[in-house]
């Protein structure tokens, strides 16, 4: 309040324009996950611009995940994205291959230390990726992440030069 910023409560079903920008919120959902309440209750959404999408994660893991997809089983194709942010680091918790196989995305951004403590991400995790056909890009490997759309700049963890 001090600086006046502009903040919004968001919940599932909103949606946030920024010119032709958009960001559905998909998650969470008014009944809670009680399994890791933080984690799996985690701000999802999907970040729609021209032809290109793109899907945040938080820190969801694996129950968060099925409730996701039975919550929208008649829609399931509004988590398809060319991009997605890996949820939890790479977490052996997450990226289940049934999520995976619902979001089929080109460019998995993976946010994690190197040499963390926590083993991150999870070998399991980005062989599941690699199976998929996903190019990944990892912030141990290679820095921060900027991705551009149009006059749209995004600093998600490592410099990537792919145009959409």
């Amino acid at each position: 309040s001090e600086k006046k910023l502009n903040v919004q409560i968001v919940k599932a079903g909103d949606k946030i324009l920024i010119d032709n920008l958009s960001f559905n919120i998909l998650w969470p959902i008014e009944k809670q996950i009680s399994e890791n309440i933080l984690n799996n209750n985690a701000l999802v959404m999907k970040l729609q611009y021209k032809n290109f999408s793109m899907l945040f994660t938080g820190d969801i893991e694996e129950p968060a995940e099925k409730a996701i997809l039975n919550t929208y089983k008649n829609k399931l194709e509004i988590f398809q994205s060319t991009i997605l942010k890996v949820a939890h680091h790479g977490s052996k918790s997450s990226s289940t291959q049934e999520f995976l196989d619902v979001v089929k995305p080109k460019i998995a951004l993976i946010g994690v230390g190197e040499n963390n403590l926590f083993g991150h991400p999870n070998p399991h995790v980005v062989e599941r990726l690699e199976e998929c056909g996903t190019k990944i890009f990892r912030t141990d490997e290679s820095g921060e992440i900027n991705v551009q759309l149009g006059t749209f700049l995004f600093w998600i963890f490592l410099d990537i030069n792919t145009s959409f």
